[in-house]
């Protein structure tokens, strides 16, 4: 299988929604750990890479590069 590369600021959408009722979350920190924003309320989360990638449904909208 293969794995799935995350980059900060890529939107993702998640198996389960947040109490506010979205499904969609802004990637703010990669690495062991994913810190990741609510795009309905704002809410932040950090949530270990395992538990993360077992979540996650679909990339929603890749990162634009920065120049």
């Amino acid at each position: 299988m293969e794995r799935v590369s995350y980059a900060v600021g890529d939107i993702v959408r998640m198996k389960k929604p947040h109490p506010c009722g979205s499904k969609e979350w802004e990637i703010l920190r990669t690495g062991m750990d994913f810190r990741i924003r609510c795009q309905g309320c704002g809410h932040m989360v950090m949530l270990p890479r395992a538990k993360f990638e077992r979540a996650v449904r679909e990339i929603v909208q890749k990162a634009t590069p920065q120049d």
